[in-house]
């Protein structure tokens, strides 16, 4: 029985190899992208991490203001309800001895 010739004896692809060379040059084209996106996701991440760190800062710095007023008005209510304290006493003794 005489042999067919095949695509390989003729110098030609076989439509096999032919379709997994395609497959493979696929592969490495998706590969390729999906790490380039991923690059770029990673950048966008960094960004958006810095941008929150960003507004959490100056959210801190507002809260920290914040307490120092409430710090002070908590103070100055303070030295207003001992003289107020004082003042009463001072008025009730008044009373007592006279």
């Amino acid at each position: 029985m005489a042999q067919r010739p095949t695509a390989a004896d003729s110098g030609e692809e076989a439509p096999l190899d032919a379709a997994a060379k395609r497959l493979e040059r696929a592969l490495a084209l998706l590969g390729s992208r999906l790490n380039e996106l991923s690059e770029r996701a990673e950048g966008s991440a960094g960004e958006l991490f810095d941008h929150d760190r960003s507004k959490l800062a100056a959210a801190l710095d507002a809260a920290r203001a914040r307490e120092k007023e409430l710090e002070e008005a908590g103070a100055q209510a303070s030295e207003a309800l001992g003289r107020a304290i004082a003042e009463i006493k001072s008025a009730l003794e008044r009373t007592e001895a006279g």
